[in-house]
């Protein structure tokens, strides 16, 4: 019997695996963490798009438990990955889901104090940094990354029209403008923050909308909410870093977890040291392994695993 083959004359290519690439469109964590861990997917077919039709060959999922039960029930083999920090004491959902199924992951840098992730097969990834570790060589402007997942609404409207509000302003006076990357609660934070029309120098994004990690390359300052995605962030490009208020428990805890090994500051006011940060930030007290700066590459090698050989 003859084969067939492609006008090229050589045998046609298998096509290329198909993988969803999930996380809650409103946590900064989470699609920073998405971002990070698809810059080294090349060669997949992947996609944000969840369609009704044929299900994925394998998905990773970023902090969406349901969605990786939902998966998981299809048999789409799944990575899931829990992207942001919780508090010792904070349930979780992974086990309501089944994630027991699935490759679980937890981001978390090796040295970060505290217990191992907790959770059915929770294994940590390490610190998830960018694709990206340089910088821009001319770096202007400052970097807000605010992130309002999971803090009481009253609590966030307070932090806007108060700290928020003046941290933009003296960010425009000292640095010549300002970014702010938003989660959720984008246009409540704005309107409390600089109002209808905000300043020229004053441009708000949506987290899930932007590349964050593009617009640190090129920024002078950065101002984060206490993050794994901005500590990973800062981390991976040796750059200095001075945390936003804290805002809600997840932040509160992670923040006091990081002081007690590292000497980040809290912006303030308009003297704060955070405005002139020193080469290098907060990192040269730390000498963490190297291959703990990889969680994203071995995060996206679970995703290949599962590619060649689903369970």
């Amino acid at each position: 019997m003859a084969l067939l083959t492609p006008a090229g004359g050589g045998p046609a290519a298998p096509p290329r695996p198909r993988v969803l690439l999930a996380a809650r469109e409103e946590q900064l964590d989470s699609v920073l963490a998405r971002r990070r861990v698809a810059a080294h997917l090349t060669g997949l077919a992947t996609t944000t798009r969840r369609s009704p039709g044929t299900p994925p060959d394998v998905a990773l999922v970023c902090d969406d438990a349901a969605v990786t039960g939902r998966l998981l029930d299809l048999g789409v083999p799944v990575v899931h990955l829990r992207s942001g920090h919780t508090p010792d004491d904070e349930p979780h959902d992974a086990g309501a889901y089944g994630i027991g199924r699935a490759l679980h992951r937890v981001h978390r840098p090796g040295w970060l104090p505290g217990p191992s992730p907790a959770g059915p097969g929770a294994r940590p990834t390490g610190l998830l940094g960018p694709a990206r570790t340089a910088r821009d060589r001319t770096r202007t402007g400052a970097l807000l990354l605010l992130s309002l997942w999971g803090v009481p609404p009253d609590e966030a409207q307070r932090f806007a029209a108060g700290p928020l509000r003046a941290l933009v302003r003296t960010a425009v006076e000292r640095t010549g403008r300002c970014d702010v990357v938003c989660d959720t609660g984008l246009a409540g934070a704005r309107s409390a923050a600089t109002g209808p029309h905000p300043p020229r120098q004053v441009r708000w994004h949506r987290a899930a909308d932007t590349d964050a990690d593009a617009l640190h390359a090129g920024c002078a300052v950065l101002l984060a909410s206490p993050t794994l995605a901005a500590l990973g962030l800062a981390q991976a490009r040796r750059a200095p870093l001075a945390f936003l208020p804290p805002l809600g428990a997840a932040q509160a805890d992670l923040a006091d977890r990081v002081a007690r090994l590292l000497p980040v500051p809290v912006a303030g006011g308009p003297d704060d040291a955070v405005w002139d940060p020193p080469d290098g930030g907060p990192w040269r007290s730390l000498d963490p392994d190297a291959d703990d700066l990889r969680g994203a590459q071995r995060v996206a090698r679970g995703v290949r695993q599962l590619c060649l050989a689903p369970p």
